[in-house]
């Protein structure tokens, strides 16, 4: 009986990475389940998930969990799946240097990082797939949202070189590109929001407002755009187990839609149908 294949997944301790993780392993994938606190490892161990530490952040936490992966399996992995992140809301004028240094070693160093430790692993055994997860936001730039948008702008070129640079290895390179998704990311976003932008001494205070009121106010109602994580789960099975995946999956209505207004509207355009989003 031949061994089940292998995946560790980032940022699973809910949203889209949870789903994944459960997702893959009902599929017979045997999945390294990562977090960045201990308490959510232990739960996902409770439900029957191989979880252990990995914080994007901390290089040594990056080095132990593909040391525990290499331990675990012999020191081989059929797949890895960059997924954890988090969003620090603000206008670009108010993020400071230092806020946007502590997303880019999260969003974009930490994926890099440990895609550099995993592809030694794939490169031995002719074989693998290095899946990272972007989002619309990776496409087009929208009000707000402007650390996470450079990382995701960011991730994709280095996404695309990597894709590039990777054929004839054996290795394949892919970028799955959410739109809206119900995940906890607008509610962890909020410490990173109070830590580092002071709105009400902002030039366009009176327009924090209204992101106040989406940041701490649940949503009212469904959002006609949004799909389940199990949506993001289905484009990820069909790229980690197709014989010849795709380079990009877009999931969600918005993501094709801004992925088609930005191959044919001028700019002008575009930054007008986005400001009014």
């Amino acid at each position: 009986m031949s061994s089940p294949r292998t995946i560790l997944i980032t940022g699973c301790s809910s949203g889209i990475g949870y789903d994944a993780a459960r997702g893959l392993k009902a599929r017979g994938w045997r999945v390294f389940a990562t977090c960045r606190q201990q308490a959510d490892c232990d739960r996902l161990q409770s439900e029957g998930l191989e979880s252990f530490l990995l914080d994007y952040s901390d290089e040594a936490s990056i080095e132990a969990a593909v040391a525990e992966v290499k331990a675990r399996t012999g020191g081989t992995l059929d797949a890895l799946y960059n997924n954890g992140a988090y969003a620090c809301p603000g206008a670009v004028e108010d993020l400071p240097r230092s806020a946007l240094r502590e997303i880019f070693e999260v969003n974009l160093f930490g994926y890099h990082d440990l895609t550099r430790r995993v592809i030694p692993m794939m490169r031995e055994q002719g074989a693998g797939r290095i899946i990272n997860c972007s989002s619309v936001l990776g496409l087009v730039g929208m009000r707000w949202r402007g650390a996470y948008v450079a990382t995701k702008f960011a991730m994709e070129g280095l996404t695309d070189v990597l894709r590039v640079e990777m054929r004839g290895t054996g290795i394949a390179v892919i970028l799955i590109e959410p739109g809206p998704i119900p995940t906890l990311i607008r509610q962890n976003s909020i410490p990173h929001f109070e830590k580092w932008v002071k709105w009400e001494s902002s030039a366009r205070s009176e327009e924090y407002r209204s992101l106040l009121s989406r940041l701490y106010h649940p949503k009212t109602g469904p959002d006609p755009f949004e799909l389940p994580c199990s949506a993001v789960t289905a484009k990820l099975i069909h790229a980690l187990e197709s014989p010849r995946p795709r380079p990009r999956y877009y999931v969600t209505k918005a993501t094709h839609l801004m992925g088609f207004a930005r191959r044919i509207l001028p700019t002008r355009l575009l930054d007008w149908l986005i400001a009014r989003s």
